[in-house]
Parts: structure tokens; C-alpha cells; sequence
């Protein structure tokens, strides 16, 4: 069962809400609301010979043009 992100337009709160299927209309878990719409979610994945998914990445990134690859670390400055 898929966890999907959803930000509610009532409550403005961001939730990350487990549906079981696509005829379920999710509901906002703080104000009880339906006006959810479903945020892009971010894909992640463990590359051999790079670092490991237990290390963070930045929030905002570095702002190199590499960043999201997991190269940050190894990449010339």
C-alpha cells in the first residue's frame, strides 16, 4: 500500500496519509478536510558505491548542479 504526500488547502497543513485505493478519498488527519491535493514525492535510491541512505542529504541542497545525485561529497568545489 502506497504512502502518498498531500498538502490540505483547508488547514494548509502537509501529510503523508497510506491509501489503500485510488476510489479512497483521503481526508486531512488535523481539520478533517477533503481538499487535498497530492504533492510530487521524491524518489530515492541506494547507488552501489555511493553513500548510504542513512546519511542526510541538505534540505535545500547545495545549489550544485550535481546535487540530488549523492555526489555532494566527492564533487570539485
Amino acid at each position: 500500500m502506497p504512502l502518498y504526500e498531500y498538502h490540505c488547502g483547508g488547514c494548509d497543513a502537509n501529510v503523508e496519509l497510506l491509501i489503500r485505493n485510488s476510489a479512497e478519498q483521503p481526508e486531512c488527519p488535523h481539520c478533517g478536510g477533503k481538499k487535498l491535493a497530492r504533492l510530487l514525492s521524491v524518489v530515492s535510491g541506494h547507488v552501489a558505491g555511493g553513500p548510504s541512505s542513512a546519511q542526510a542529504m541538505p534540505e535545500a541542497g547545495c545549489g550544485k548542479p550535481w546535487c540530488g545525485t549523492g555526489a555532494c561529497g566527492r564533487m570539485p568545489n
